[in-house]
């Protein structure tokens, strides 16, 4: 299924950009896999988010959608045209299906971004399990023309506070290391950075290797290691010491 996914995509972006286009994309790809195939790991205690979420300006409006059914047909051909069409709208089926959340995000009444979250499980072999009351942020993105105005932080940080009233335990999310734009947006929110891992699935099985996490300066270490962390075949799984 990766494979065959992969191979869509690229197809899609070769009918977009051509040959030299593609090319440099998958020189980029080469080198990212290479040299930077790190994923920097975030969470939010949203038992900690107590004051109120900030004010969203009145041109920003934020939308949550559990099903395809209520989303405006424009909107779906928006977030669907944008990479490969057949394969984003089966990831949108696919996620609906398992309970997630579609939260949109516009701009003057236009769709400017989106994110999903999902809670109690993950879509792909996470790095850990998670409990039955924590949710996984995923594939978060702002269209191109509406960048530079802080709207990933407005709708994560509106997200986690809605979370928060809903008594959610934790939030997860994940970036690779080679995504400022991503990294940079995840500072800026209630999410602290757990570690760094690896990920790799082999004949179905899935390993993961964590780096050190050498602490940014005047960050306090998240203690999340010591808490429960449900599984459906091992009640012992925790997520790994970071305290090295």
């Amino acid at each position: 299924m990766a494979i065959s996914a992969s191979i869509s995509r690229l197809t899609a972006y070769y009918k977009r950009h051509g040959v030299g286009g593609t090319l440099r994309r998958i020189n980029l790809a080469a080198r990212r896999t290479l040299f930077s195939n790190r994923m920097v790991l975030f969470y939010c205690d949203l038992s900690t988010l107590r004051s109120p979420a900030p004010e969203m300006p009145t041109r920003l409006k934020v939308e949550r959608h559990q099903s395809q059914s209520d989303l405006n047909p424009r909107d779906l051909q928006e977030i669907t045209s944008f990479w490969n069409s057949d394969l984003a709208t089966r990831n949108i089926c696919e996620r609906f299906e398992l309970g997630a959340s579609l939260w949109l995000i516009r701009f003057e009444e236009k769709l400017a971004g989106y994110g999903w979250t999902l809670q109690g499980r993950t879509v792909e072999p996470h790095y850990f399990p998670l409990g039955e009351n924590d949710v996984q942020f995923l594939d978060f993105h702002v269209f191109p023309k509406y960048r530079g105005r802080a709207l990933d932080w407005f709708l994560m940080t509106h997200i986690l506070h809605r979370l928060a009233e809903e008594s959610r335990a934790r939030a997860f999310g994940e970036a690779a290391e080679w995504n400022k734009a991503s990294l940079s947006s995840f500072a800026m929110t209630p999410f602290r950075r757990l570690g760094w891992a690896r990920k790799f699935t082999i004949f179905g099985h899935t390993m993961v290797s964590w780096e050190k996490n050498n602490t940014v300066e005047g960050q306090a270490r998240p203690a999340v290691e010591s808490a429960p962390i449900a599984r459906a075949k091992s009640k012992d799984t925790k997520i790994p010491s970071l305290r090295s």
